[in-house]
């Protein structure tokens, strides 16, 4: 009933945010005293190339654990861009512009596992005793299904969206990730994940811990906006690329959208499309929003725009270098995704195993 809290709900309260907050606090003291007991699962549906608002919101987040020392798996997400489209697009495409966006930004394939979910059969067969785990009711409760759901319109919800939480917690489990890097919004993923694998444990292991439960990490992950104001998103066109050159990322920021006020002031609350613009300039040389705002005072939009653009530009110079240095060799591309997918494969193997041993599968 509306408003009741029960232990399956998979909605966020201020309540839970605090304790996942706190709980992630310490969770990153864990992680620099022992980095090598985490295990991250993280990934994107290759719709498109990345852009600055996915990287600084979770792929330099990706980058920065790796480094620490944390193993961290990447899924591309291929199955999960027919969720709520009537076609697959440009496939192959996107996911060779994802893979690109992922080394240049500096995931190091040679200690991150990258790999496509199509191509683990063992990963996705897991959805059949885990989609057993929750029914259809906790599954319309959760906040991505229905927003997602409400963004189709007239469109009928598929199947494949409806158990997308389920699709996740797969992706997670198949690994034993422990750490699941995420924003607020997606707190219920992770919930839904660790609701899986305690029935299952409880239901199907007799109590023994096949499946561990995984650990949100929170990310204080800034949402900028497009050139016209409304989120940055690939489907909009109105994203910074990582792809793009210098004179394309000038263009874009020039029609950036501002207001009509030319003293510039850092006010996210009234001044949104401004304090975005000071924000991404602030973030790519380590810097306070407010003390660029104050620096340019009232010099305009059209200073405003010049810096930020001279700042994007600067702080993403090496990573477009390198995406092109990696573009010009696609057999090491084809190599770091098929040693990937042979990687995951043996380990979703070996978990399929287990499930089938403890479900007393083993024909």
């Amino acid at each position: 009933m509306p408003g009741r809290t029960v232990s399956t709900t998979v909605t966020t309260t201020d309540a839970s945010f605090a304790v996942s907050a706190a709980r992630s606090a310490d969770l990153e003291a864990q992680i620099a005293e022992h980095p090598g007991d985490f295990r991250v699962l993280t990934g994107d549906r290759p719709t498109g190339a990345l852009h600055l608002g996915h990287y600084f919101g979770t792929l330099a987040n990706r980058v920065r654990l790796q480094r620490a020392g944390v193993e961290v798996f990447v899924v591309i997400a291929d199955y999960q861009v027919i969720t709520d489209r009537d076609s697959v697009g440009h496939l192959s495409r996107n996911l060779g512009e994802l893979l690109l966006d992922y080394l240049a930004a500096g995931i190091d394939p040679d200690t991150a596992t990258v790999f496509a979910h199509s191509a683990i059969p063992a990963l996705n067969q897991l959805m059949l005793p885990f989609l057993s785990l929750v029914t259809a009711a906790e599954l319309r409760r959760n906040p991505t299904v229905k927003a997602e759901s409400e963004a189709t319109g007239e469109r009928s919800m598929s199947g494949l969206l409806l158990t997308y939480p389920v699709h996740q917690a797969a992706d997670i489990l198949f690994c034993h990730g422990n750490l699941v890097p995420v924003g607020r919004d997606q707190l219920p993923h992770v919930e839904t994940t660790r609701l899986i694998a305690r029935r299952f444990n409880e239901r199907y292991a007799g109590g023994a811990v096949v499946f561990g439960e995984p650990d949100a990490l929170l990310t204080d992950a800034p949402v900028l906006l497009g050139t016209d104001g409304t989120k940055m998103s690939k489907s909009r066109g109105n994203a910074i690329e990582l792809r793009s050159t210098e004179d394309e990322t000038a263009a874009l920021i020039r029609r950036a959208k501002t207001d009509a006020h030319r003293t510039i002031t850092y006010d996210p609350v009234d001044r949104p499309e401004v304090a975005s613009l000071l924000l991404t300039a602030a973030m790519c040389t380590d810097a306070d929003p407010v003390d660029f705002a104050d620096s340019i005072g009232s010099r305009g939009a059209g200073a405003l725009k010049a810096l930020v653009t001279e700042a994007v530009n600067e702080y993403f110079r090496p990573l477009r270098r390198r995406r092109i240095d990696l573009a010009g060799d696609p057999e090491h591309l084809r190599a770091v995704l098929a040693r990937g997918n042979a990687r995951a494969n043996e380990i979703a193997n070996d978990t399929l195993d287990d499930v089938r041993h403890v479900m007393d599968m083993t024909y």
